[in-house]
């Protein structure tokens, strides 16, 4: 055997460092030290008599030699995952570990739940609610539901970005508050306490407000601001004012009569719905069923 197959770890260093251009990133998917990347790169150009990589700024780029080096070792980790999956005997049935925001989990996904668990009982389901982006693979997560307003910030191209459509904003509120109030006009809202996020980002009261035609806003002091849509639809679904809510939390509330939306005029910025996966997971066959599931159940939205 080529002495040079000794050093297998620390190829699978190298093809994350060169991957990532960063010493550290490696580390953080590997569970190891950045010292240790560090040394294992040393090692490895040592052993090849090259050098690999060169500093550039905070990045680590490759050299010509580390440049081919990684093309073959991407190539070969790629076909090993594959050959790993395809003769991997795993049965359906097993675990899979689900992650979305706090509203979506608790408003959309509960609730429908339980039609997957009838027709497939024996994989179950781990939902995790969080409002921020979490890493799949540290994570263990298996799917990521994601709501974004553009995806510039988080793209990870070992990942698959599942595009499924649009979720439209709209104000929404009890039918018994807009029989109470008798709204005419957009500018009538203003009447009402308004309930908002604490971290809204493009898809604000304001936005809103400007696109309906609304003037003096600025001056409204009735505000409730929470931390999560399902507390904001919690709020008014007992008669406390307006909330905006994409149709992907407020549409099963208004099919039985719980809310309205007295203003058919939606927010300027819509959210992407994303499923987030890695192609390569070993319960990519578990996945799928639960993916046609979902897709199902939008369609059906």
């Amino acid at each position: 055997m080529d002495k040079r197959l000794k050093h297998l770890n620390n190829l699978r260093s190298f093809e994350s460092a060169a991957r990532h251009q960063s010493y550290s990133k490696a580390a953080g998917e590997l569970f190891v030290t950045q010292a240790a990347v560090s040394q294992q790169m040393r090692q490895l150009e040592t052993s090849l008599g090259t050098r690999l990589f060169y500093r550039s700024g905070r990045k680590m780029q490759l050299t010509h030699s580390g440049e081919k080096l990684y093309q073959a070792t991407h190539q070969a980790f790629d076909i090993l995952l594959k050959s790993f999956n395809s003769i991997q005997t795993e049965d359906i049935a097993g675990s899979l570990t689900i992650t979305s925001t706090q509203a979506f989990t608790s408003l959309w996904l509960m609730p429908r739940l339980y039609r997957f668990s009838v027709k497939h009982p024996d994989i179950k389901i781990r939902v995790l609610s969080s409002n921020g982006i979490e890493d799949l693979r540290q994570g263990h997560i298996d799917l990521a539901i994601r709501f974004r307003t553009t995806l510039d910030s988080e793209i990870c191209d070992e990942m698959v970005y599942e595009f499924v459509g649009e979720d439209h904003v709209y104000p929404a509120c009890s039918p018994q508050l807009a029989k109470e109030m008798s709204f005419q006009k957009p500018q009538d809202i203003l009447k009402c306490w308004l309930v908002s996020l604490e971290h809204e980002g493009t898809i604000n009261w304001p936005t809103w407000f400007k696109q309906a035609g609304i003037d003096n806003y600025q001056k409204h002091i009735k505000w409730t601001q929470v931390s999560s849509g399902d507390m904001a639809l919690s709020a008014v679904l007992s008669g406390h004012g307006f909330t905006l809510a994409s149709q992907a939390l407020f549409s099963q509330y208004v099919d039985t009569g719980q809310l309205v939306i007295p203003f058919d005029i939606k927010h300027p910025v819509s959210f992407k719905r994303y499923y987030v996966y890695d192609p390569n997971s070993a319960k990519k066959a578990r996945l799928d069923i639960f993916l046609a599931w979902l897709k199902e159940e939008s369609a059906m939205e």
